[in-house]
Parts: C-alpha cells; sequence; structure tokens
C-alpha cells in the first residue's frame, strides 16, 4: 500500500461516492445511446409481435390438418367397409330392420312407445301465410278508405 509522508494511507483505492441522482450524473453519450436502445427496442417489437402471431397461426392450422388427416384416415377405413356386402347387411338389418325371406322381424316397443302409439295425433290447424305483396296491397286499401 502506498503511504504518504505522515503514513497516512493513500485515498487512491477509495471510491468516489456522487451525491447527485442517477438522472444528473448521466452524460450525454449515455442520454444517446439509451435513446438508440429504445428505438431499437420499439423498432423491433411489431416484427416480433407479427412472427409470435404467425408461429401460433402455423401451428393451428397443422393442428387443424392433423385433425382433419386423422377424419380422413376414418372415413377411408368406413368406406372400405361399405364394400363389403356382409357389412351392409348387417347394417340394413340394424339400421333399417330388414329381415330375409322367410324370416320373421321382431320389434320391441317399451312402454312409452306403446302409450304413444296409443294417443291419436292431434293436428292443430295451420294459419296460411300471406304473401308480403298482400300485405302491402290490404295496407294500401285500407289508407284509402281512411
Amino acid at each position: 500500500m502506498a503511504t504518504t509522508d505522515n503514513g497516512n494511507r493513500s485515498r487512491d483505492h477509495l471510491q468516489v461516492v456522487d451525491d447527485r441522482p442517477l438522472w444528473a450524473r448521466l452524460t450525454g453519450r449515455a442520454a444517446v445511446l439509451i435513446l438508440v436502445a429504445a428505438a431499437l427496442v420499439m423498432s423491433l417489437a411489431f416484427p416480433v409481435r407479427e412472427y409470435l402471431a404467425q408461429r401460433a397461426a402455423i401451428a393451428a392450422a397443422e393442428e387443424q390438418a392433423a385433425t382433419l388427416g386423422a377424419r380422413v384416415d376414418n372415413l377411408r377405413d368406413q368406406v372400405g367397409l361399405w364394400r363389403e356386402d356382409a357389412f351392409v347387411e348387417q347394417q340394413a338389418r340394424e339400421r333399417l330392420h330388414y329381415v330375409m325371406p322367410g324370416e320373421t322381424g321382431l320389434v320391441l316397443l317399451s312402454p312409452g312407445d306403446v302409450e304413444q302409439a296409443r294417443k291419436p295425433e292431434i293436428r292443430e290447424p295451420v294459419e296460411p301465410e300471406v304473401a308480403w305483396f298482400d300485405t302491402l296491397w290490404g295496407s294500401v286499401k285500407e289508407a284509402d278508405n281512411r
């Protein structure tokens, strides 16, 4: 350590403390640097936001394409099933209650179905709709009468 004539330590190693606030200690170069950095951040904000939005749109489109591809595969499998005569016959029996010649068809009804079948169907008369031009002509005649 460096000493002076009277044996005191040198103050070279001590840090200078400035009591001024930070904004008062800024130099012109620092202010320009901060302005340039802010301008760069502002000029890059929009392109980065657009890039992220486009990446999200691409990811959504890829997910939709994968879902639709799986659906196409499923439909192709179903088309293959419908080309088989045994499958078509099975579906006709299940869905349409078809029977082969000589077989007796049997349909089981629930008690609610039986009660609904026994109720008479009451239809309410439906008023015919009047065409718009008839309504217009009627209002013109009514206006003439006044």
